[in-house]
């Protein structure tokens, strides 16, 4: 293995220490075993301090070409790694991640606006994310196939093991760009691929950095690579004959743009929700609230399981909405570098304008907007939409941001049915103690995860996560992506049988 060493300075330390002055961050591609900071550059704003904080070199047709030259090389190497060399890097990426855990969270909080505490947060997962990866990698084997319980497989023995698929592309998003790198970045080396990075243009700096962090952790240079760029650069490394596999995260029509230019490639596609929370009669209302306002608002609404329809029994509703309210009005909205803030911007003015704009369209059809409604720059306020009729883009569409509506409800049958009706299905949330209601709603909700006593907006990294329906497709989990990052290959060897051959 060649290692890295094309900088004099350690690329995560030069990230980390620029982002703790004033002038923009200057984030690198890396192609080909080389650090790339130079080319036509790309400029963030950052959200909230309304400045340059980030610049990265916007790719090119020769850059991903030259992507693509050394993918099928470099991915014969990391398939000829042992597993356990590669779980030993995974680990000491896992312990660098928690090392440089202020460093990184600030950068967060510079390119998205996220608070310092949700950033914090994320980066503790990118650590955990790491270790499971690397406990995975050494899990990773096969099977003696049973063929001789068959006449025509007497006299045969055949095996099993799970190989490397090749080539992967990673797509990342904006609102979670450490951890859902880890993920798809984690577990496709400890598959044994090389992994070709499509960072979001949103956060190329901290797409860097956890680049840059798992090298200097000891990962060889021909297991990633990494370009910045806007859409195209996407679908032309999703055309790319070279790439076997593509894990996405985004919004549907992305994704549904993601299958088209990808043609017959094993695909994961995590495409976004409209996630609901049910509170019954008989939960604890207090505690209800609270958990809903912690997790609707964190990130500011933006993640694909926020909070953001929550259904109280008619019984309780007026309770709920007296807490729920209360509970959201504590929470404090801010400078995200502020290590008090609970919510900090969205990830540009467009994004908290469509917050505005939905919630006046949802109190013109008869809702009550009880807070928020209303924006400062990028910074929307924390929005609860009381009883907002069906047809409202804040019960409909995905909202992916400060809004919570809270919608009454008659019977758990009517509210599974009103749950369903939306095209997204990627997890619920359940407040009750009866256990025949959690049994039919796990059941009968079109969701991929329902989460008991607690909101939609839960998720443990090693447990199995996706949706169904727009919400996508496969599972993002360390041990569920590394099934979709390999292929099982079959050997027979005709004429030996461990059972014998009569």
């Amino acid at each position: 293995m060649v290692r890295l060493v094309d900088l004099e300075e350690r690329m995560l330390e030069a990230l980390l220490a620029a982002a703790a002055g004033d002038e923009p961050v200057q984030a690198a591609a890396l192609v080909a075993g080389r650090w790339e900071p130079a080319g036509p550059q790309s400029e963030r704003v950052g959200p909230y301090v309304r400045r340059p904080v980030s610049r990265a070199p916007a790719a090119g047709p020769d850059d991903v070409e030259a992507v693509r030259r050394h993918a099928r090389p470099f991915a014969r190497t990391v398939a000829r790694m042992a597993p356990a060399s590669r779980a030993g890097i995974l680990e000491n990426a896992s312990r660098a991640a928690a090392e440089h855990r202020e460093g990184l969270a600030r950068l967060l909080a510079l390119e998205l606006g996220k608070p310092l505490k949700d950033g914090r947060g994320e980066i503790d997962r990118v650590a955990d994310t790491f270790a499971v990866c690397a406990a995975e990698a050494r899990q990773i084997g096969g099977d003696t196939l049973p063929v001789a319980g068959w006449a025509r497989g007497a006299g045969t023995t055949a095996f099993t093991y799970r190989a490397p698929a090749g080539v992967a592309l990673a797509i990342t998003p904006f609102n979670a760009p450490a951890n859902l790198l880890a993920h798809k970045l984690g577990a496709s080396f400890a598959a044994g691929n090389t992994t070709i990075v499509k960072a979001p243009p949103q956060a190329p700096a901290v797409s860097t950095a956890i680049v840059a962090l798992l090298v200097e952790a000891g990962m060889p240079y021909e297991a990633v690579q990494l370009l910045h760029g806007d859409g195209s650069v996407g679908a032309e490394l999703c055309a790319a004959d070279e790439v076997a596999v593509i894990s996405f995260t985004g919004g549907a029509a992305t994704g549904n743009a993601v299958a088209r230019a990808a043609g017959a490639k094993r695909l994961v596609l995590e495409l976004g929700g409209n996630a609901a929370t049910i509170v019954c009669e008989d939960a604890d209302i207090a505690e209800a609230a609270r958990v809903c306002a912690r997790t609707g608002y964190s990130n500011s609404g933006q993640s694909c399981i926020s909070v953001q329809r929550v259904y109280v029994q008619r019984s309780r509703y007026e309770e709920f909405l007296e807490a729920f309210t209360g509970q959201v009005a504590k929470l404090t909205v801010g400078d995200p570098l502020d290590p008090g803030t609970d919510v900090g911007s969205m990830v540009d003015e467009d994004a908290a304008e469509r917050v505005v704009r939905w919630s006046a369209e949802a109190a013109e059809a008869g809702a009550r907007v009880l807070l928020g409604g209303e924006r400062d720059g990028a910074t929307a306020m924390p929005t609860i939409v009381a009883g907002p009729p069906p047809t409202c883009s804040v019960v409909r569409d995905e909202v992916f941001g400060a809004l919570v509506a809270v919608l009454p409800f008659d019977d758990l049958d009517q509210v599974i049915e009103e749950c369903n009706g939306s095209r997204y299905g990627l997890q619920a949330g359940l407040f009750t103690r009866d256990m025949d209601r959690i049994i039919t709603a796990w059941r009968d909700l079109e969701v991929g995860g329902l989460v008991v006593n607690g909101s939609s907006n839960f998720r443990l990294d090693h447990v199995p996560f996706g949706g169904v329906k727009d919400s996508g497709f496969g599972r993002e989990s360390p041990r569920c992506m590394i099934d979709d990052y390999t292929v099982v290959k079959t050997m027979m060897l005709r004429g030996t049988s461990l059972w014998g051959a009569a």
